[in-house]
């Protein structure tokens, strides 16, 4: 029986009438909307892309969703994402706490790694857009070892600077060329969630995933934190030590932040329910 997601359907938001589909129902946390998705959904989600468009799925995490409330351009961006997925325990928290959702961690690594295994058996293309030419080489030999039937149709590293539009147009008649089931794209936030928004409607048929710092994982050049560091929040603190001078400042700001409306949202539902 065919299955699709239903905005505001079941109890466990699928419906099974095989009618058209739609995308994971989303809820607010500090003012980005967050899907209430897990893996096996988004594997779902692919093998049904919107005509005429792409589909972009994005990854969102404390960093993601603290700048988004700085910045207005990538909220909106974010927000009209067909999917955005829980990336980081603490984003976790506030769908469980705040939307009473039995909701469970969705990053990119294990997305990444998981739909080129599925991929394998389903015929699945892939396109690598993003990152340096050294680390997308060192990706696509990594993935002959660990994922030996993944189809890598292409990949691009594009300049450390904006492409013009010849360029721009050049890119995307290369990767419409390849037809890719999948765009990963490793541009880092939010430069890459602004890219997919841009490209959404000139590569059709297609999904566009924004995973970030998954290239340098799965290419071995980033170790991953442990698993019991990933499922208690703590992923940060690993990659803290890792990289130092790259990160503290944006912990710093954003962390402490986050969990101060964490705490406040949790005190004041109270006095919500009481009210209502």
């Amino acid at each position: 029986m065919a299955m699709r997601w239903e905005r505001g359907g079941g109890s466990d938001g699928w419906a099974t009438d095989g009618t058209s589909a739609g995308a994971p129902g989303k809820r607010p946390v500090v003012g980005t909307d967050i899907s209430s998705v897990r893996f096996d959904d988004v594997l779902a989600v692919i093998d049904r892309p919107p005509p005429g468009r792409a589909q972009v799925m994005s990854f969102c995490n404390v960093h993601s969703v603290m700048t988004a409330r700085r910045q207005a351009a990538l909220a909106e961006v974010l927000n009209a994402s067909d999917v955005a997925a829980p990336d980081g325990m603490p984003i976790v928290w506030w769908m469980r706490l705040i939307h009473g959702v039995a909701q469970t961690r969705v990053d990119g690594p294990t997305v990444m790694d998981l739909t080129l295994r599925v991929g394998m058996d389903r015929g699945w293309r892939h396109y690598l857009y993003g990152a340096t030419p050294a680390t997308l080489q060192q990706l696509r030999d990594r993935l002959a070892v660990t994922h030996p039937d993944a189809i890598i149709v292409g990949t691009y590293a594009p300049p450390f600077r904006p492409l013009t539009p010849a360029e721009e147009a050049e890119v995307v008649e290369r990767i419409r060329s390849t037809e890719p089931t999948v765009v990963w794209v490793g541009l880092g936030m939010p430069k890459q969630e602004m890219w997919m928004h841009e490209m959404r409607g000139r590569l059709p048929g297609m999904t566009l995933m924004g995973v970030g710092a998954a290239f340098d994982m799965l290419a071995g050049r980033t170790p991953r934190a442990p698993a019991w560091m990933r499922n208690s929040g703590l992923e940060w603190v690993y990659r803290l030590l890792s990289e130092p001078r790259r990160l503290w400042r944006r912990y710093a700001a954003n962390n402490p932040a986050y969990l101060v409306l964490l705490a406040r949202e949790v005190l004041m539902r109270p006095r919500r329910s009481a009210s209502a």
